[in-house]
């Protein structure tokens, strides 16, 4: 058997836009030549086995049967299994916040020297967030759904794409990674 990778796509089945069943998801990416499919939730979390070591290879392969069946653009995001369990062990805030209150941004691409010290030295009222070279942890005291510092800004202010993900389906799609 080959890798265990994760794949994280953004901006679907939201508010209507690019609507993806994942059975039918599934069963392209398979087409393609992913091995053991799984999904999570509606809001493109995927987990699959393959032979190939390029996550680059990977996010291209990806986004380019979802356009190809779909018909539209999906940011697709790929990390290995295991690197999921290092993020999520890594986090500076999980010994003091509820586990509802911690999310992941994960990077595509390392962001410049000089977006990341302009990053680095911005303050959010009732936000935390601590930087990597491949995510932005955040501590959202007030939730992520009034949070200033989300995804759009996060992406804009770094020049990179990025997709987020709560505590909760970052643990499970790393329980999924393991059987």
């Amino acid at each position: 058997m080959g890798n265990t990778y994760i794949a994280l796509l953004r901006g679907i089945n939201v508010s209507g836009q690019k609507k993806i069943k994942m059975a039918d998801l599934r069963h392209i990416l398979e087409d393609s030549g992913l091995k053991n499919v799984k999904t999570y939730i509606q809001s493109g979390n995927i987990v699959f086995d393959s032979d190939q070591v390029d996550k680059e290879i990977l996010q291209e392969k990806i986004a380019a049967t979802i356009h190809q069946h779909f018909g539209f653009d999906v940011p697709t995001l790929v990390v290995k299994g295991e690197d999921v369990g290092q993020i999520l062990n890594a986090n500076p805030f999980s010994e003091e916040a509820e586990e509802n209150k911690l999310y992941y941004v994960l990077l595509k691409s390392h962001p410049k020297d000089d977006l990341v010290k302009q990053f680095n030295q911005l303050q959010f009222e009732h936000e935390g967030f601590h930087m990597t070279d491949s995510c932005v942890y955040l501590f959202c005291k007030n939730g992520y759904g009034r949070a200033k510092l989300n995804n759009n800004l996060i992406e804009k202010k770094l020049g990179v794409e990025a997709t987020t993900r709560n505590h909760k389906t970052m643990s499970k799609l790393l329980e999924m990674t393991s059987g």
